[in-house]
């Protein structure tokens, strides 16, 4: 059945357009002639916030007519690209006649909003109709965030939702998302990613030298001065998995996760993204260096008393501070933070909470041998 769908669009394909268009109203359904035409609001799922009286049912309409269907959208759609065809489209909506307007596909997310991610082309006009007609319907039924994903390859649709109010909320290499808040209220959409996070290793072997590095650009190019090895953590990739990522791809070594050590918060740091800057220790398991050439001028074990040393760590404050808590966890009593994985009570996915393990583990000991009725150590300051 599909096939014979598939051969009778290709076939319509190089019919005139006004064949195309009695071809297409032959398909419609027929109904008596006193028998009001349906109003045709479909979508892939029509659920809504429970809170509202209009809303529509939770699960989605089922498909009707099979490849039947499937055809009228392909002529539709071939229909629609021709200019007589998006004329008499854009003169049907300025004068409210939506009838025949199906919905955008969409689905409902937790607040009572719902998304639009959009892959397929389509053509502008119809797009606009779809997309007016969505809107009305949607605030009909009390949604209140309208999210609308744009795939790269369809920039051209970007204007017709804008018109509409939506705003740029972000935009990734493949992707725009836009925005848009149907009640008559101040928006409480959440904003953009607004952290960068970035990790710092102190990565230092049995002689005492700290694995440090001399980047090719940035502001410390070309200027000799020896850095613990930094960078910034991918999508989706956890801390010490970065940490560990890093220091391999600078320097070659092999090393193992330690403890988050210390962190850092800025803002304004990049693109106007505030930065978390975590500092790490690494165990070393491997020893023989290979720069990596594209960003690393030069890498080496050195010696901590010449790297501390330098003009740049006695002036620079986070390099010092650094150092400071890196020989304090190697040679003291400091205890950082260990990645400890743990699972959600919401989904079935898995996370890493990071904690001083040590000093809990002292703490339940501790509490395990005190009585109930006792004051608690940190109530005693109090």
């Amino acid at each position: 059945m599909a096939a014979s769908a598939s051969a009778s669009a290709s076939a319509a394909a190089t019919l005139p357009t006004t064949l195309l268009l009695r071809r297409l109203l032959l398909l419609s359904p027929r109904r008596h002639p006193t028998t009001p035409a349906p109003r045709r609001f479909r979508s892939c799922c029509c659920s809504s916030s429970s809170s509202s009286p209009a809303a529509a049912p939770a699960h989605p309409h089922p498909p009707a007519g099979g490849a039947g269907r499937r055809l009228r959208g392909e002529l539709r759609s071939r229909a629609m690209s021709s200019s007589t065809n998006s004329t008499v489209l854009a003169e049907s909506v300025a004068t409210g006649s939506s009838g025949d307007v199906e919905l955008l596909p969409f689905v409902n997310d937790k607040h009572g909003g719902v998304i639009v991610e959009m892959t397929a082309p389509m053509d502008p006009q119809l797009f606009s109709a779809s997309l007016k007609a969505s809107l009305s319907k949607w605030r009909e039924q009390g949604i209140r965030g309208v999210w609308i994903k744009l795939s790269i390859s369809l920039a051209n649709l970007i204007q017709y939702a804008v018109e509409e109010g939506f705003w740029y909320h972000h935009a990734e290499e493949t992707y725009l998302m836009l925005a848009y808040w149907l009640p008559a209220t101040t928006h409480t959409l959440p904003v953009n990613a607004t952290h960068r996070v970035g990790v710092g290793a102190f990565v230092m072997n049995d002689k005492r030298e700290v694995l440090a590095v001399q980047e090719k650009s940035g502001v410390l190019r070309g200027l000799g001065v020896w850095k613990f090895p930094t960078g910034v953590v991918e999508p989706g990739e956890d801390i010490n998995l970065g940490a560990v990522r890093e220091v391999k791809e600078e320097t070659g070594i092999d090393t193992e996760f330690v403890e988050v050590l210390a962190f850092r918060q800025s803002h304004k740091a990049f693109f106007d993204k505030s930065d978390l800057f975590f500092v790490c220790i690494l165990r070393p398991l491997s020893f023989d260096i290979t720069k990596q050439d594209s960003e690393i001028e030069a890498a080496q074990w050195m010696p901590v008393e010449e790297f501390a040393a330098q003009p740049f760590v006695q002036k620079h404050e986070l390099v010092r501070y650094i150092l400071e808590v890196g020989l304090a966890k190697v040679d003291k009593d400091y205890a950082g933070f260990s990645p400890i994985l743990i699972k959600s009570a919401f989904t079935d996915k898995k996370s890493f909470f990071y904690m001083n393990r040590r000093d809990l583990d002292k703490a339940s000991e501790s509490s395990s041998t005190q009585k109930k009725t006792e004051k608690p150590l940190f109530m005693e300051k109090l």
